[in-house]
């Protein structure tokens, strides 16, 4: 038997392609359009980088508070880390460990089943309902564990706080995972029930709405125990997660909610004239409350639509998989780059 009989072999997770042509239109990974807040470049630029000379702070200090102040919770409610993949994969290792099966739907993050199939976590999907939603009651059985995505991705589509507390109320023996990548658009979190369920661990970053996925920072909150737990498997890990340079930008980030609500008012109005024009073009698609529409045209098939929008410049997501063969995930860019899609769109859909 050679070493390779010995090799923890996985399927992994794929990430949308990053074109190395600048002067394309990216919309495939629902990255933000805008710049970060003004303060985080000001940070950057005035960083003391004879800091780096030594380790960062392994509590990550600075930024925990920051966070803590900004969703009226206190420090030891909050964990930070390396983007919200190193938070949710951390969470897995913690939480998901009594042998049962952990839940989430079928057609969500596609990182959940490679966390699983890594850390050897038993899982089973449950189908979402034909118009992309959650069915609660598929969670009030038995798990080891239940992790939704809300608002969904790929599907865009948001449950409703009282919904998610159903579940979480329904599991007193499971750590449930929110995980809220996409809640700052028009997703209502599930932050307010933390001080109600010691089961309850919500998942936010810093990529999407704060404009900052270059930067990789993403963060948990929960009860204290909770977090309790998941730095004590961190510092059995890696004690330093987090860099200084990331933790000085974070705090710049979030001590700037005014540009914040400005540019995520921003996205969020493209996204609602962006839906509006792609319905006038024969696409259908669920209610979006993210910064993606996740569309499907009446006739023309979508690995059509995706092939000639790449040739053209104009990167979208696809994915070819049961339920979702026939719909483009499209990020929201700016006003000027959802024009430019739009007219293509219309130009081709018209000539083909």
């Amino acid at each position: 038997m050679s070493w390779e009989g010995n090799v923890r072999k996985v399927v992994p997770y794929v990430a949308g392609e990053q074109p190395k042509e600048q002067d394309v239109i990216k919309l495939n990974t629902n990255e933000n359009p805008y710049p970060p807040a003004p303060g985080v470049a000001a940070a950057i630029r005035g960083f003391d980088c004879d800091v780096l000379r030594r380790y960062p702070d392994p509590d990550v200090s600075a930024l925990v508070e920051a966070l803590a102040k900004r969703h009226g919770l206190d420090k030891e409610q909050v964990f930070a880390g390396v983007g919200s993949d190193d938070v949710l994969a951390m969470s897995f290792l913690t939480f998901f460990h009594s042998g049962r099966p952990i839940l989430f739907p079928d057609i969500t993050y596609s990182f959940y089943d490679v966390w699983a199939d890594l850390y050897r976590i038993p899982y089973e999907v449950q189908p979402l309902d034909d118009d992309f939603g959650i069915r609660k009651e598929d969670y009030f059985r038995e798990n080891g564990g239940i992790v939704i995505a809300n608002p969904n991705a790929p599907t865009g589509v948001a449950a409703d706080r009282s919904v998610c507390e159903e579940i979480v109320r329904a599991n007193p023996d499971s750590v449930v995972i929110i995980d809220e990548a996409y809640v700052d658009f028009g997703g209502e979190s599930c932050v307010p029930l933390i001080d109600r369920y010691d089961n309850l661990l919500v998942v936010q970053t810093f990529s999407k709405s704060r404009s900052m996925a270059g930067m990789r920072i993403g963060y948990a909150m929960g009860s204290r125990k909770l977090i309790r737990y998941l730095n004590d498997v961190k510092f059995s890990f890696n004690s330093y997660t987090m860099g200084a340079v990331a933790v000085a930008a974070g705090v710049a980030s979030v001590e700037d909610e005014a540009y914040f609500a400005e540019t995520t008012a921003k996205v969020a109005a493209t996204r609602e004239r962006t839906k509006r024009e792609l319905a006038r073009l024969g696409f259908v698609f669920p209610d979006s409350r993210t910064n993606f529409v996740f569309a499907a045209h009446r006739t023309v098939p979508a690995q059509e639509i995706f092939e000639a929008l790449r040739e053209n410049g104009m990167y979208v997501r696809h994915w070819n998989k049961p339920r979702i063969g026939n719909y483009l995930r499209i990020s929201i860019g700016t006003d000027e780059e959802m024009d430019k899609v739009l007219a293509f769109l219309e130009a081709y859909l018209r000539d083909r």
